[in-house]
């Protein structure tokens, strides 16, 4: 695999979804990132994953990255419609999903739509249902998105969600999420991502009849309880939580070397190497 992979582009009627292949004969595994950040979130699990010997896929999501900016749909289960199609036209599945935060519902949702294309979902910090935020947390959210302060807001936000350490490339993945972000059109289409219900995407986990693997840091900002929620989930799905002690919503960046372990032992039980 290269160390720079060369961008690759999914024609849809409305738009361009943004993508990069490891390549290679192994299962596919399909990645999408959480809303407000990028693809290049996978960068420490992809290496780790190739070299295990499977075909790694990261995509952007709509109007994020170098995905088209302006869709009619900017649902958790639109964005899985767009993984599905990706993996149909790579001629590849079925693949093992993985979703962070808002994906992890559009990892639910692919599986959902076309179980026969996905071997399996891995759900990291997932948010898959409507929480209540006090009004003070609404009222900060409607002021933050108010004004030219807007994608400061999100970054300050987005430093936030690493409690327990930031990776080394930290500060270089937020000037190219910055710079992402103040690009015309990107921060709106954040704000409506923002705005939607995860009821819909709530409705549908009970009904999951494919082999998931929940992964939560114990101290995720995006939850009162971190904790609970995993086990919430985990129940609903019939999967047993991956707690990662002190992490946030990206446990798969903080410590990639505790998340791969039981990632890669996912990977072995539902998309096995030929």
């Amino acid at each position: 695999m290269a160390s720079s992979l060369q961008t690759h582009y999914l024609s849809l009627p409305y738009g361009q979804i943004a993508y990069d292949d490891t390549g290679g004969p192994g299962p596919l595994v399909v990645a999408i990132p959480g809303m407000g950040d990028l693809r290049n979130e996978y960068r420490a699990l992809r290496p780790l994953l190739w070299l295990a010997g499977y075909r790694v896929v990261t995509m952007d999501i709509r109007g994020h990255g170098d995905s088209s900016v302006v869709w009619d749909d900017y649902s958790a289960r639109a964005v899985g419609l767009d993984a599905l199609e990706l993996i149909q036209r790579l001629q590849a599945g079925p693949a093992v999903i993985l979703g962070n935060s808002f994906a992890a519902g559009s990892a639910l949702w692919a599986a959902h739509e076309m179980p026969e294309q996905v071997r399996g979902v891995v759900l990291l910090g997932p948010v898959v249902r409507d929480g209540e935020p006090p009004w003070w947390a609404r009222a900060a959210v409607a002021v933050g998105f108010a004004g030219p302060w807007r994608t400061a807001f999100w970054l300050a936000f987005w430093d936030s969600l690493f409690p327990l350490r930031k990776p080394d490339d930290h500060v270089q993945a937020r000037a190219v999420l910055a710079a992402s972000l103040r690009e015309p059109g990107r921060m709106a289409a954040l704000r409506a991502m923002v705005g939607l219900s995860k009821a819909d995407t709530e409705a549908i986990v009970a009904r999951s009849r494919v082999p998931a693997l929940v992964v939560m840091g114990t101290r995720d900002p995006d939850f009162p309880d971190p904790v609970a929620e995993a086990r919430w989930l985990g129940e609903q799905l019939g999967a047993a939580p991956v707690l990662v002690e002190g992490a946030g919503h990206y446990p798969h960046l903080e410590v990639p070397e505790q998340v791969a372990p039981a990632l890669l032992a996912f990977l072995a039980r539902t998309a096995p190497l030929r």
